[in-house]
């Protein structure tokens, strides 16, 4: 009691000292209103972070400064923000305020679970002129979201990379697969509705049930046989839910899906509360619900097809997706601390660019990682689909002819080909995360058809294809999960050249997947993680790939010690 008494009479003592100073500063500017009004404080700070504090009620935010603050009261504010506020026009309230110094340090509660709640909103510093403020640094989010998580269970990393897209009514056989990694998709603007009620923030929102339980069928199945879900959460257009997309954005034809919206307050307040439920729903906690470890905030956003909002800009379009990926981040890792999140990039890195509705993968890291350092950095990962190019022909390894492939970084494509770019590139210092470790980074989608436009059915092809290519992965410290696009052909795709399964389809069925052969890529994806059979199950692929022996080709072999 007699701290807080202390701190309470101090706190006075600071406001008086302020008042004064402000009070000072009107005097001197009324007499003073000849001088250019142009001319604007020479003051920069810099935030250096912004976490929740140990008592996980409360946060701490460093800032360093220097300059001039000749023409301002003489005091420092720290103005708090939402993610849809981009200035501080007409604003007169703050979080903290300080005199003037070179090392400051604001602290404040977080006012989690109210409708204050801070933990969503970035900080940044600015001077009052006597009218305004003015911006004085970045803005800055707080950067540990997980230190409030009631799930901190270690990440559920299986024991091998090998994963799969499976079919619900074919988990048998997934299981007699010893797949370890599967891949769902979850339709974020169609969960709205009725049934589950859901209170955040002081708010009560209304979620579909039927299609709530419908994920959880699917996600219990998955992780409650060990599992470990990856969940890739899309976008989609519904008039229902306008504030779910960004605005000013138009339905497309060209576009699948689109932009999430973190842009507007309403569209903030919707995205926030569903992030909130979904991390909730399927933290674990209830086995009926089922556990989700990885989550993919969008599709391939290199390519406004699957991330639509309209040309525009690299800068201003990666600032935007971070926005909202920013929302979904702190919704999951204040949740569940050991959860994993990431954007996704199909095969272009510097290829099929226009900087207006097509980026290359590579500029995308760029400045997703340097907007996330100026504003507090994340661990935030990265999901890639390294498919052959082109993805008519299986064969990865003579992808070169095609012009497509090089050995640097300014490669216009990176697959199987040339993956170790991928993790040399993001094994950099500049793109290490927060803990000075190569960021996750997972393949969520890739596959090789049995069908080539040419030559036929070639499934031995594809076969082979799919053993080198996993002993890449493999070998790959970098790389934690390889997850293949499909068990069973889909007839949608068999109709355009495109056979990726480990079984063939009935084309008989309309669009509907129904399992009818195995192929060769099946006996190989059961044992190609299984050290007694793993030589004999691609022993069939070397001369297909013209090499006598796997370590010939695969860098850090991990079956060398073994082969003959």
């Amino acid at each position: 009691m007699e701290i807080k008494m202390i701190r309470k009479g101090a706190a006075v003592m600071i406001a008086a000292v302020i008042l004064c100073i402000a009070g000072a500063f009107a005097s001197f500017a009324e007499e003073n209103t000849s001088k250019d009004q142009n001319q604007g404080p020479k003051v920069e700070a810099s935030i250096t972070s912004c976490l929740i504090n140990p008592d996980k009620e409360s946060v701490t935010v460093k800032v360093t400064s220097s300059g001039d603050m000749t023409g301002t009261d003489g005091v420092l504010y720290l103005v708090e923000q939402k993610p849809y506020q981009k200035n501080l026009e007409g604003r007169l309230d703050y979080a903290g305020a300080a005199a003037f110094a070179t090392d400051i340090t604001y602290r404040f509660d977080l006012k989690k679970g109210t409708a204050d709640d801070r933990l969503y909103s970035r900080f940044v510093v600015a001077v009052w002129d006597g009218t305004k403020y003015i911006e004085v640094s970045e803005p800055h989010y707080i950067t540990n979201p997980e230190a409030v998580a009631a799930n901190t269970k270690p990440f559920n990393d299986p024991l091998t990379k090998k994963g799969l897209g499976i079919e619900l009514n074919m988990l048998a056989d997934a299981f007699d697969l010893g797949v370890k990694h599967v891949g769902t998709n979850i339709a974020f603007h169609q969960i709205l509705g009725q049934g589950i009620d859901y209170q955040y923030d002081g708010k009560t929102y209304h979620f579909d049930k039927r299609v709530i339980e419908d994920y959880d069928r699917t996600i219990s199945a998955l992780s409650g046989k060990g599992m470990t879900v990856t969940a890739v959460i899309l976008n989609g257009w519904n008039d229902a839910t306008p504030d779910l997309i960004y605005p000013g954005t138009k339905k497309s034809s060209n576009a699948f899906y689109y932009l999430f919206n973190a842009a507007t307050e309403a569209g903030f307040e919707q995205t926030k509360a569903i992030a909130s439920f979904l991390a909730e729903r399927y933290s674990g906690s209830d086995p009926n619900h089922g556990k989700i470890s990885n989550w993919v905030i969008g599709n391939e956003i290199n390519n406004q097809q699957w991330n639509y909002t309209g040309a525009w800009d690299l800068n201003s379009y990666v600032r935007a997706y971070q926005d909202a990926f920013r929302v979904f981040y702190t919704a999951i890792k204040s949740t569940s601390a050991n959860d994993r999140v990431y954007f996704s990039l199909d095969y272009n890195w510097n290829n099929e660019i226009d900087n207006k509705l097509k980026y290359g993968g590579k500029n995308i890291v760029d400045t997703f990682n340097s907007i996330a350092a100026a504003q507090g950095q994340m661990d935030w990962g990265l999901a890639y689909h390294p498919y052959p190019a082109p993805m008519t022909e299986p064969e990865f390894w003579d992808d070169a002819q095609t012009g497509w492939i090089t050995n640097d970084f300014n490669s216009p494509v990176i697959n199987f080909a040339n993956l170790n770019l991928l993790t040399d590139y993001m094994a950099q210092s500049a793109f290490r995360s927060p803990t000075g470790d190569v960021r996750h980074i997972i393949l969520t989608e890739e596959g090789f058809t049995a069908k080539s436009p040419t030559r036929g059915d070639i499934p031995q092809i594809q076969a082979a294809a799919f053993a080198y290519s996993y002993y890449l992965v493999d070998s790959n410290p970098y790389i934690d999960a390889y997850i293949l696009s499909r068990q069973v052909d889909a007839p949608l795709e068999v109709r355009s050249g495109l056979a990726f399964g480990l079984w063939e389809c009935d084309m008989n069925k309309g669009d509907t997947i129904v399992a009818t052969r195995r192929r060769k890529i099946w006996q190989v994806f059961r044992d190609i993680d299984k050290k007694k059979y793993t030589l004999e199950a691609t022993d069939f692929a070397k001369p297909i790939v013209g090499i006598n022996k796997w370590s010939d080709i695969i860098p850090n072999f991990r079956w060398r010690a073994m082969e003959q």
